[in-house]
């Protein structure tokens, strides 16, 4: 429990530090440059991580990012996962809900990274939000992040309904979904100072593309749940 504790009081300490950095940064550099900023804190404190409570990664399937822009489809079970995949490829603009932005320093500085902020409780808003702020973001040559089950479910609980705003986005914009499976929250669970050593495995899937977003996310939905269940 030590050095769980320890990785929170440097997990947090730097977290401010560099919230700080990115938002006086933020009237001098691109968005871009402030996302390698965040992209150099997120990787070594996952690399603390491993060190202190011994959590490591390994990644398959990373052929089947593009350098062009995407929709990409993860499922959702903590933190681990929210920090890691925007480190991936840059630039990422990722989906949120807008109640993080008022996180001091922490939101403040994600407002400066170019994320879509939405409000869960309207379902039919945030659907248009993200597949019109989405198109925009394409258009500027971003790879749009989502997490499709809406919000973060438990390990055991496999993968959940996927949400079509992704779908939608992908089949408007004429660009392809990378989906990507994961195991992370068996090991950083959410809601939970705990850890449990171990490997998270992280697969990346060939892309899905076509002008029917419900076959789409339906596609996409179906990859992760047959991958989840092999790695678990």
């Amino acid at each position: 429990m030590f050095k769980t504790l320890l990785f929170y009081f440097i997990f947090f300490i730097s977290l401010v530090a560099t919230s700080i950095a990115i938002i006086i940064s933020s009237f001098f550099i691109s968005v871009q440059d402030l996302q390698k900023i965040s992209r150099f804190w997120v990787l070594n404190i996952l690399r603390l991580l491993k060190t202190l409570c011994d959590i490591s990664w390994t990644v398959e399937g990373l052929h089947h990012l593009q350098d062009k822009p995407f929709v990409m489809m993860s499922n959702h079970q903590g933190p681990w996962e929210s920090l890691f995949l925007q480190t991936l490829i840059l630039p990422t603009s990722s989906v949120i809900k807008k109640e993080i932005l008022y996180i001091p320093f922490f939101g403040w500085a994600i407002s400066r990274l170019g994320p879509i902020s939405i409000n869960r409780k309207k379902k039919n808003t945030s659907l248009k939000r993200v597949v019109a702020v989405g198109a925009e973001r394409i258009r500027e040559g971003y790879v749009v992040l989502l997490f499709p089950e809406g919000t973060r479910r438990a390990p055991e609980k496999g993968i959940g309904r996927f949400m079509n705003s992704g779908g939608v986005l992908a089949a408007n914009e004429n660009v392809p979904v990378i989906p990507i499976c994961h195991n992370s929250g068996k090991y950083w669970r959410n809601h939970s100072l705990a850890k449990k050593s171990g490997n998270i495995s992280i697969i990346i899937g060939p892309p899905i593309q076509g002008s029917d977003s419900k076959a789409i996310t339906q596609q996409a939905q179906k990859w992760v749940a047959e991958t989840y269940n092999k790695i678990n």
